[in-house]
Protein backbone atom coordinates (compact mmCIF):
# COMPACT_ATOMS: atom_id res chain seq x y z
CA UNK A 1 0.00 0.00 0.00
CA UNK A 2 1.10 3.75 -1.06
CA UNK A 3 2.11 5.96 2.18
CA UNK A 4 3.24 9.31 2.30
CA UNK A 5 6.90 9.84 3.64
CA UNK A 6 7.07 11.44 6.90
CA UNK A 7 10.10 12.35 9.31
CA UNK A 8 10.97 13.70 12.61
CA UNK A 9 10.92 17.33 11.13
CA UNK A 10 7.55 17.06 8.43
CA UNK A 11 4.83 18.75 9.05
CA UNK A 12 2.83 17.56 12.39
CA UNK A 13 5.42 15.30 13.46
CA UNK A 14 5.34 16.39 16.82
CA UNK A 15 3.83 14.54 19.50
CA UNK A 16 2.97 15.93 23.23
CA UNK A 17 4.58 13.17 24.99
CA UNK A 18 7.90 13.26 22.92
CA UNK A 19 7.57 10.22 21.14
CA UNK A 20 9.96 9.83 18.16
CA UNK A 21 8.92 8.06 14.78
CA UNK A 22 10.81 4.90 13.35
CA UNK A 23 14.28 5.71 12.69
CA UNK A 24 13.54 4.92 9.16
CA UNK A 25 10.24 4.71 7.39
CA UNK A 26 10.62 1.12 6.06
CA UNK A 27 11.37 0.20 9.97
CA UNK A 28 9.88 -3.43 10.17
CA UNK A 29 8.68 -4.03 6.54
CA UNK A 30 9.66 -5.76 3.74
CA UNK A 31 8.12 -5.46 0.26
CA UNK A 32 6.21 -8.37 -0.92
CA UNK A 33 8.32 -9.62 -4.26
CA UNK A 34 6.25 -10.15 -7.41
CA UNK A 35 3.16 -8.83 -5.86
CA UNK A 36 3.12 -6.67 -8.82
CA UNK A 37 3.03 -9.32 -11.14
CA UNK A 38 0.54 -11.08 -9.35
CA UNK A 39 -1.65 -8.20 -9.45
CA UNK A 40 -1.58 -7.47 -13.20
CA UNK A 41 -2.45 -11.24 -13.66
CA UNK A 42 -6.36 -10.36 -12.07
CA UNK A 43 -6.22 -7.66 -14.56
CA UNK A 44 -5.12 -9.21 -17.84
CA UNK A 45 -7.87 -11.57 -17.08
CA UNK A 46 -10.54 -8.97 -17.56
CA UNK A 47 -9.06 -9.05 -21.50
CA UNK A 48 -11.07 -12.44 -22.35
CA UNK A 49 -14.76 -10.59 -21.28
CA UNK A 50 -14.64 -8.32 -24.45
CA UNK A 51 -14.37 -11.24 -26.67
CA UNK A 52 -16.74 -13.66 -24.30
CA UNK A 53 -19.44 -11.34 -24.43
CA UNK A 54 -19.52 -10.65 -28.00
CA UNK A 55 -19.25 -13.67 -29.24
CA UNK A 56 -21.04 -17.12 -29.62
CA UNK A 57 -22.51 -18.75 -26.52
CA UNK A 58 -19.63 -21.29 -26.74
CA UNK A 59 -16.97 -17.99 -26.57
CA UNK A 60 -19.07 -17.15 -23.59
CA UNK A 61 -18.84 -19.75 -21.48
CA UNK A 62 -15.02 -20.33 -21.89
CA UNK A 63 -14.26 -16.52 -21.74
CA UNK A 64 -15.96 -16.63 -18.45
CA UNK A 65 -14.44 -19.97 -17.04
CA UNK A 66 -11.31 -18.47 -18.32
CA UNK A 67 -11.71 -15.04 -16.44
CA UNK A 68 -12.42 -16.85 -13.17
CA UNK A 69 -9.58 -19.21 -13.23
CA UNK A 70 -7.09 -16.66 -13.90
CA UNK A 71 -8.30 -14.43 -11.72
CA UNK A 72 -8.53 -17.94 -9.07
CA UNK A 73 -4.82 -18.34 -10.13
CA UNK A 74 -3.98 -14.54 -9.62
CA UNK A 75 -5.41 -14.83 -5.67
CA UNK A 76 -3.14 -17.86 -5.11
CA UNK A 77 -0.76 -16.60 -6.36
CA UNK A 78 -0.69 -13.29 -4.27
CA UNK A 79 -1.59 -15.68 -1.40
CA UNK A 80 0.81 -18.03 -1.86
CA UNK A 81 3.57 -15.05 -2.09
CA UNK A 82 2.95 -13.92 1.38
CA UNK A 83 3.09 -17.14 2.98
CA UNK A 84 6.56 -17.59 0.94
CA UNK A 85 7.86 -14.09 2.78
CA UNK A 86 5.95 -14.77 6.26
CA UNK A 87 8.56 -18.37 5.35
CA UNK A 88 11.56 -16.76 4.82
CA UNK A 89 11.53 -14.18 7.72
CA UNK A 90 11.47 -16.85 10.11
CA UNK A 91 14.39 -19.07 10.99
CA UNK A 92 12.22 -21.88 12.25
CA UNK A 93 9.25 -22.48 9.95
CA UNK A 94 6.74 -25.22 8.72
CA UNK A 95 6.41 -25.60 4.81
CA UNK A 96 2.78 -24.37 3.82
CA UNK A 97 0.29 -26.75 4.25
CA UNK A 98 -1.16 -25.85 0.76
CA UNK A 99 1.13 -24.86 -2.69
CA UNK A 100 -0.77 -22.29 -3.21
CA UNK A 101 1.84 -20.79 -6.07
CA UNK A 102 2.06 -24.28 -7.38
CA UNK A 103 -1.86 -24.71 -7.64
CA UNK A 104 -1.61 -21.01 -9.10
CA UNK A 105 0.68 -22.51 -11.88
CA UNK A 106 -2.42 -24.91 -12.74
CA UNK A 107 -5.16 -22.55 -12.53
CA UNK A 108 -3.12 -20.16 -15.40
CA UNK A 109 -2.29 -23.15 -17.24
CA UNK A 110 -6.31 -23.94 -17.34
CA UNK A 111 -7.19 -20.56 -17.84
CA UNK A 112 -5.27 -20.09 -21.21
CA UNK A 113 -6.67 -23.89 -22.31
CA UNK A 114 -10.01 -22.22 -21.71
CA UNK A 115 -8.65 -19.20 -23.61
CA UNK A 116 -7.64 -21.41 -26.16
CA UNK A 117 -11.11 -23.20 -26.97
CA UNK A 118 -12.85 -19.85 -27.85
CA UNK A 119 -11.58 -19.66 -31.25
CA UNK A 120 -10.10 -22.85 -31.88
CA UNK A 121 -12.17 -25.99 -31.79
CA UNK A 122 -9.31 -28.72 -31.61
CA UNK A 123 -7.53 -29.55 -28.27
CA UNK A 124 -3.56 -28.55 -29.31
CA UNK A 125 -3.32 -25.37 -29.57
CA UNK A 126 -5.37 -24.64 -26.56
CA UNK A 127 -3.30 -27.15 -24.55
CA UNK A 128 0.15 -25.71 -26.09
CA UNK A 129 -1.15 -22.80 -24.71
CA UNK A 130 -1.97 -23.84 -21.13
CA UNK A 131 1.11 -25.67 -20.87
CA UNK A 132 3.25 -22.75 -21.85
CA UNK A 133 1.18 -20.40 -19.45
CA UNK A 134 1.76 -22.79 -16.85
CA UNK A 135 5.60 -23.29 -17.49
CA UNK A 136 6.04 -19.45 -16.97
CA UNK A 137 4.30 -18.94 -14.08
CA UNK A 138 6.24 -21.34 -12.78
CA UNK A 139 9.39 -19.73 -13.76
CA UNK A 140 7.81 -16.11 -12.80
CA UNK A 141 7.00 -16.62 -9.43
CA UNK A 142 8.56 -20.46 -8.42
CA UNK A 143 7.37 -23.37 -6.05
CA UNK A 144 6.29 -23.02 -2.74
CA UNK A 145 8.64 -23.98 -0.16
CA UNK A 146 8.12 -27.58 0.40
CA UNK A 147 9.75 -28.83 3.57
CA UNK A 148 10.57 -27.46 7.30
CA UNK A 149 12.86 -25.13 7.71
CA UNK A 150 15.46 -25.02 10.65
CA UNK A 151 13.44 -28.06 12.02
CA UNK A 152 15.93 -30.52 12.49
CA UNK A 153 16.25 -31.86 16.01
CA UNK A 154 13.32 -29.69 17.48
CA UNK A 155 10.54 -31.22 18.97
CA UNK A 156 7.57 -31.12 16.77
CA UNK A 157 5.07 -30.79 19.19
CA UNK A 158 6.41 -27.70 20.65
CA UNK A 159 7.34 -26.01 17.16
CA UNK A 160 3.44 -26.61 16.81
CA UNK A 161 2.42 -25.21 20.20
CA UNK A 162 4.89 -22.11 19.05
CA UNK A 163 3.53 -21.79 15.37
CA UNK A 164 -0.11 -21.47 16.71
CA UNK A 165 0.68 -19.05 19.37
CA UNK A 166 2.02 -16.51 17.18
CA UNK A 167 -0.08 -16.87 14.48
CA UNK A 168 -2.87 -15.72 16.92
CA UNK A 169 -0.16 -13.24 17.95
CA UNK A 170 -0.28 -12.15 14.19
CA UNK A 171 -3.71 -11.97 14.09
CA UNK A 172 -4.00 -9.31 16.83
CA UNK A 173 -1.17 -7.22 15.39
CA UNK A 174 -2.96 -7.29 11.78
CA UNK A 175 -6.16 -6.49 13.86
CA UNK A 176 -3.74 -3.05 15.41
CA UNK A 177 -2.90 -2.40 12.69
CA UNK A 178 -6.44 -2.20 11.12
CA UNK A 179 -7.99 -0.38 13.86
CA UNK A 180 -5.45 2.48 13.87
CA UNK A 181 -5.81 3.17 9.75
CA UNK A 182 -9.47 4.66 10.93
CA UNK A 183 -7.82 7.23 13.48
CA UNK A 184 -6.26 8.82 9.92
CA UNK A 185 -3.23 10.04 12.08
CA UNK A 186 0.16 8.77 9.61
CA UNK A 187 2.44 9.40 12.95
CA UNK A 188 0.13 6.86 14.96
CA UNK A 189 0.13 4.54 11.94
CA UNK A 190 4.32 4.79 11.93
CA UNK A 191 4.16 4.27 16.00
CA UNK A 192 1.92 1.06 15.96
CA UNK A 193 4.27 -0.34 13.15
CA UNK A 194 7.66 0.41 15.44
CA UNK A 195 5.91 -2.04 18.28
CA UNK A 196 4.89 -4.25 15.83
CA UNK A 197 8.58 -4.73 15.19
CA UNK A 198 9.53 -4.80 18.54
CA UNK A 199 6.71 -7.87 18.58
CA UNK A 200 7.95 -9.21 15.93
CA UNK A 201 11.50 -9.88 17.61
CA UNK A 202 9.98 -11.64 20.90
CA UNK A 203 8.42 -13.86 18.20
CA UNK A 204 11.19 -14.92 16.46
CA UNK A 205 12.85 -15.15 19.68
CA UNK A 206 10.53 -17.43 20.81
CA UNK A 207 10.43 -19.68 17.64
CA UNK A 208 14.05 -20.31 17.82
CA UNK A 209 13.65 -21.96 21.32
CA UNK A 210 10.81 -23.22 21.75
CA UNK A 211 10.77 -23.70 24.83
CA UNK A 212 11.05 -20.00 25.61
CA UNK A 213 7.22 -20.09 25.01
CA UNK A 214 5.81 -20.67 28.40
CA UNK A 215 7.62 -17.50 29.95
CA UNK A 216 6.47 -15.34 26.40
CA UNK A 217 2.98 -17.13 26.61
CA UNK A 218 1.10 -13.66 28.14
CA UNK A 219 3.47 -11.09 25.96
CA UNK A 220 1.83 -13.54 22.92
CA UNK A 221 -1.81 -13.78 23.75
CA UNK A 222 -2.59 -11.46 27.07
CA UNK A 223 -1.04 -8.16 26.37
CA UNK A 224 -1.34 -8.20 22.38
CA UNK A 225 -4.93 -8.95 23.53
CA UNK A 226 -5.56 -6.05 25.74
CA UNK A 227 -3.50 -3.92 22.65
CA UNK A 228 -5.22 -4.44 20.12
CA UNK A 229 -8.63 -3.88 22.47
CA UNK A 230 -6.98 -0.35 23.63
CA UNK A 231 -6.37 0.61 19.62
CA UNK A 232 -9.86 -0.49 18.65
CA UNK A 233 -11.51 2.03 20.99
CA UNK A 234 -9.21 4.65 20.69
CA UNK A 235 -9.11 4.91 16.78
CA UNK A 236 -12.91 4.98 17.00
CA UNK A 237 -12.53 7.83 19.64
CA UNK A 238 -9.84 9.80 17.97
CA UNK A 239 -11.88 9.41 14.51
CA UNK A 240 -14.92 11.09 16.11
CA UNK A 241 -13.09 13.53 18.92
CA UNK A 242 -9.20 13.89 17.66
CA UNK A 243 -8.53 14.30 21.68
CA UNK A 244 -5.23 15.42 22.28
CA UNK A 245 -5.14 13.83 25.99
CA UNK A 246 -6.36 9.81 24.56
CA UNK A 247 -3.77 10.62 21.86
CA UNK A 248 -0.90 11.19 24.57
CA UNK A 249 -1.95 8.20 26.37
CA UNK A 250 -2.82 5.89 23.63
CA UNK A 251 0.87 6.97 22.51
CA UNK A 252 2.18 6.71 26.18
CA UNK A 253 0.60 2.83 26.08
CA UNK A 254 2.68 1.87 23.24
CA UNK A 255 6.01 3.48 24.40
CA UNK A 256 5.14 0.85 27.65
CA UNK A 257 4.54 -2.03 25.59
CA UNK A 258 7.34 -1.68 23.49
CA UNK A 259 10.03 -1.47 25.98
CA UNK A 260 8.25 -4.53 27.95
CA UNK A 261 8.43 -6.49 24.74
CA UNK A 262 11.67 -5.61 23.90
CA UNK A 263 12.95 -6.22 27.88
CA UNK A 264 11.10 -9.43 27.78
CA UNK A 265 13.57 -10.39 24.11
CA UNK A 266 16.93 -9.44 25.85
CA UNK A 267 15.87 -11.45 28.68
CA UNK A 268 14.91 -14.58 26.75
CA UNK A 269 18.37 -14.40 25.21
CA UNK A 270 20.23 -13.83 27.94
CA UNK A 271 18.33 -16.76 29.78
CA UNK A 272 19.87 -19.00 26.55
CA UNK A 273 23.20 -17.57 26.87
CA UNK A 274 22.81 -18.47 30.42
CA UNK A 275 21.83 -21.91 29.71
CA UNK A 276 24.59 -22.32 27.02
CA UNK A 277 27.64 -21.08 29.90
CA UNK A 278 26.08 -23.89 32.25
CA UNK A 279 26.17 -26.44 29.36
CA UNK A 280 29.70 -25.80 28.61
CA UNK A 281 30.69 -25.63 31.91
CA UNK A 282 29.45 -28.79 33.04
CA UNK A 283 30.82 -30.17 29.91
CA UNK A 284 34.49 -28.62 30.33
CA UNK A 285 34.38 -29.64 34.09
CA UNK A 286 33.62 -33.54 32.98
CA UNK A 287 36.65 -33.10 30.25
CA UNK A 288 38.84 -32.29 33.04
CA UNK A 289 38.25 -35.13 35.54
CA UNK A 290 38.42 -37.28 33.36
CA UNK A 291 42.10 -36.13 31.80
Amino acid sequence: MAQRFGGRFSPGASDPKGTLPPAHPFDGKQPLKGAGRARFMGIAALLFLPAAFTGSPRQLMFGLAATALLLAAAFLTREGLKAHAAYDQRKVARRPAFPRKIFGSVLTGAALVAGGLMSHDGLLYPLLFGVAGAALHFNTFGADPLRDKGAEGIDTFQTDRVARAVDEAEKHLSAMRDAILRANDRQLEGRVDRFTAAARQLFRTVEEDPRDLTAARKYLSVYLMGARDATVKFADLYARSRDTQARGDYLALLDDLETTFADRSRRLLSDNRSDLDVEISVLRDRLKAEA
